[in-house]
C-alpha cells in the first residue's frame, strides 16, 4: 500500500506480541513489546477515547468518519497529544476502506497523486473507498494541497487530515471549505490523571508492576500540561528508572528525575504565538503584573526572540500608558537597548522590570485614540490649505503670496501661548486629544482646557466651572469615536498585531 507507515498501532486485543517491524492487520507497523508506552496504550475503539466528549455524542462528525458511516472528508486541529494520529487509526482499522497514511514533512505533490490515482482506478472497478490520513498536513505547502482539490471535491478520496496549527491559517480556503473541521481540545487533568492510572495497571503498560505515587503522578499530570503522549512518555522513563533502582514504587523523586521540563505549547510561527502574546498584552493592559510576568516567561522559556517582547513594550508604552506616565516609553526604549546590548539569558531581567513598570503604570489610550482620529480625518479628506500666517515665508516671494503674513510669535507674549488659528478651517476647534484622570496626565487635563481657550480666542470660564474639564472640551461637536480611533482601542488595540499576523 502507498503509506510511509510512520504510525505504530496495536493488535487487536488478545494477540500475541509482533515482531519488531512488522505490518499489523491495517497495514501500519505493528506494536512489539519494545513499543513505546504511548503507543502501546493507544485506544483500541472510539469508546476508549478519553477527552473530546464534545466530539463523541452518537451521530457527531467524529463517531461517522470512524464508522463510515457518511464518506466526509475531516481536518482534525488539536494540540499535540490530544488524539489526532489515535483518530486515525481507529479509522484505517474501523472498516474495510482502503487506507493511506502520509506525512506532509516527506511526502510530495507526485506522492499525493500517485495515492489518487489508485484510488480513482479502484473506485471505477468497484473497489473499496479510499481513506487518504495526511498528518501534519499545515506543512504542505499551497500548490501541495491545490493537489488534493478535486480528489476530495468528487470524493475520490476522503480525506482525514491533522495538524497543530490554525488551520484558518495554514489550510488553503478552497481545500478549508471541503472539510469537516473538528477542534480538539487539550486533555485536562482529570483524562490526563485516567489515561495515566489505565497504563500503570494495563497488560499493554506497566501491568500493574508498579505503583505511581499520588505526589509523582500529580507531578506527571501538571507537566504534561494536556498532552497525553508526554504523561505516559514521562511515566515510562520513571518507570524505567523505579525498575533500575529495585523499588516496586514511583515516588516524587524517582518522577522529578525522569523529567523535569514542562511542556510548553507555543509555536513561534503559529497562533499560539499570538495568542500567548496577545494575553501578554491584554494582562499589562489590565494592571495585572503577575499575569503579566507569567506570559513573559513563557514566551521566554519558548524561545521567543527577546527583540520581538521588547518592540512589543516600546508600542504599549504609548498605545495603553502614554501621557499617564510618559516615562514608560524611556523604560521601554532602554529595555529594548539593553536586550540587544546584553542579551539573553541576563536581558530577561531586563524585560522583567519593563514589564513590571508597564502594568503597574497608570493606563491611558488618548496618545491611540487622538493619533486615530486624526490619521481618520486626513483619510476622509478632511482638512483643507495650510493657513496663510503657517506658511513658509523664507523663500524669495513668499511674502508678497502673503505666507507668513500676521504670524503671531508665542513667545512673544509673556505666557507663552496666544490666539491663532493653527488648523485648517474646517477642522478648527476640533479636539483630537482628550486627555485622562491617571497619574501625569491628569496635570495635562488641567492645563489642555486653558490652552485650548487661548489659542482658540474663547472668554475665560466662568469662576464655577471646575479648571480641569477631564476629557477635554467638546471642540466642534463632532466626536472623535465617529473616526473609530476609540473603538479599535477598546476592541484590543494592537495587541499580538503588527508582526506580520494581520
Amino acid at each position: 500500500m502507498e503509506s510511509d507507515a510512520l504510525f505504530s498501532l496495536g493488535e487487536p486485543a488478545g494477540a500475541p506480541p509482533a515482531p519488531a517491524g512488522s505490518v499489523g492487520v491495517d497495514g501500519f507497523t505493528a506494536v512489539g513489546e519494545d513499543s513505546p508506552l504511548p503507543v502501546r496504550m493507544r485506544p483500541r475503539s472510539i469508546d476508549e477515547l478519553v477527552g473530546q466528549d464534545h466530539l463523541l455524542a452518537p451521530g457527531a462528525p467524529l463517531r461517522q468518519l470512524v464508522s463510515a458511516t457518511a464518506p466526509m472528508s475531516v481536518i482534525l486541529w488539536g494540540p499535540p497529544g490530544s488524539g489526532k494520529t489515535t483518530i486515525a487509526h481507529l479509522v484505517a482499522r474501523a472498516t474495510d476502506r482502503r487506507f493511506v497514511a502520509m506525512s506532509a514533512l516527506t511526502a510530495g505533490v507526485k506522492d499525493v497523486r500517485a495515492v489518487i490515482e489508485t484510488a480513482r482506478r479502484q473506485r471505477r472497478s468497484g473497489g473499496p473507498q479510499t481513506v487518504l490520513f495526511i498528518d501534519e498536513v499545515h506543512r504542505f505547502s499551497k500548490t501541495q494541497q491545490d493537489s488534493l482539490l478535486a480528489a476530495v471535491e468528487d470524493r475520490t478520496v476522503t480525506l482525514l487530515a491533522a495538524t497543530t496549527e490554525n488551520p484558518y491559517f495554514s489550510v488553503i480556503s478552497p481545500l478549508l471549505s471541503r472539510c469537516v473541521l473538528l477542534t480538539l481540545q487539550p486533555l485536562d487533568e482529570a483524562a490526563v490523571r485516567d489515561l495515566l492510572r489505565r497504563a500503570v495497571a494495563d497488560e499493554r503498560g506497566l501491568g500493574g508492576a508498579l505503583t505511581l505515587e499520588t505526589e509523582a503522578e500529580d507531578h506527571l499530570v501538571r507537566l504534561a500540561a494536556g498532552d497525553v503522549r508526554k504523561a505516559l512518555t514521562a511515566l515510562e522513563a520513571a518507570a524505567a528508572s523505579a525498575t533500575a533502582l529495585g523499588t516496586g514504587r514511583i515516588d516524587l523523586a524517582t518522577a522529578e528525575q525522569a523529567v523535569d521540563v514542562a511542556a510548553v505549547r507555543y509555536d513561534r510561527a503559529g497562533d499560539a504565538h499570538y495568542d500567548v502574546t496577545s494575553a501578554f498584552i491584554k494582562s499589562m493592559r489590565g494592571s495585572d503584573v503577575d499575569a503579566a510576568l507569567h506570559w513573559l516567561a513563557r514566551m521566554l522559556v519558548a524561545g521567543e526572540d527577546a527583540r520581538f517582547i521588547a518592540r512589543r513594550l516600546v508600542i504599549f508604552a504609548s498605545e495603553d500608558v502614554g501621557m499617564a506616565d510618559p516615562s514608560a516609553l524611556s523604560v521601554a526604549t532602554a529595555t529594548a537597548h539593553a536586550v540587544e546590548y546584553v542579551g539573553l539569558p541576563e536581558a530577561q531581567l531586563n524585560l522583567a522590570q519593563a514589564v513590571i513598570h508597564l502594568a503597574t503604570a497608570p493606563k491611558s489610550n488618548s496618545a491611540t485614540t487622538a493619533i486615530g482620529a486624526a490619521i481618520a480625518d486626513v483619510r476622509a479628506g478632511r482638512g483643507g490649505p495650510v493657513p496663510r500666517g503657517l506658511r513658509d515665508g523664507h523663500y524669495a516671494g513668499a511674502k508678497g503670496l502673503g505666507h507668513g503674513t500676521g504670524y503671531r510669535y508665542p513667545h512673544d507674549d509673556q505666557r507663552g501661548v496666544v490666539t491663532q488659528q493653527y488648523a485648517p478651517d474646517d477642522l478648527a476647534g476640533t479636539d483630537y486629544y482628550r486627555p485622562s484622570q491617571h497619574g501625569a496626565e491628569r496635570a495635562v487635563a488641567t492645563r489642555l482646557p486653558l490652552l485650548r481657550r487661548i489659542v482658540r480666542g474663547l472668554p475665560a470660564a466662568p469662576p464655577e466651572a471646575p479648571a480641569a474639564l477631564g476629557g477635554g472640551s467638546a471642540g466642534n461637536g463632532r466626536r472623535q469615536t465617529e473616526t473609530g480611533g476609540a473603538d479599535a482601542a477598546r476592541e484590543g488595540g494592537s495587541d499580538a498585531a503588527g508582526e506580520g499576523h494581520q
